[in-house]
């Protein structure tokens, strides 16, 4: 077998073995499915509940004002998604015209 298993996500160890479907670790017993979804990942949906990822095209379905200025983003604006992050503002994210800011998935819809 030329692919490598990944180490133990518990124990970082490198002799994980599979067994089924499943993966072991020998060195710490815990037992785990290389294909089950990643549970540190965030999952958000846009305001309609469209699941949304990093890289995704959203249009702001709301004017909202930017704190600190006189700055309003119009209803429309397109915005570029760079990362999820947890928080009340969970998206980073590039908007036309703006630059760089945090805005909320509620505020956007999928493009």
């Amino acid at each position: 077998m030329t692919d490598t298993l990944p180490p133990c996500p518990q124990c970082k160890s490198e002799y994980a073995y599979e067994d089924r479907n499943l993966l072991n670790c020998p060195e710490c017993g815990n037992e785990w499915d290389p294909n089950a979804p990643d549970e540190d990942a965030i999952i958000l949906k846009d305001s309609v509940g469209n699941l949304l990822a990093e890289g995704d095209k959203v249009t702001l379905i709301k004017d909202l004002k930017v704190k600190g200025t006189s700055t309003v983003l119009k209803v429309g604006t397109k915005a570029v998604i760079k990362r999820f992050v947890d928080g009340d503002h969970d998206i980073d994210c590039k908007v036309d015209g703006a630059g760089v800011m945090m805005l909320k998935s509620k505020f956007v819809r999928k493009a």
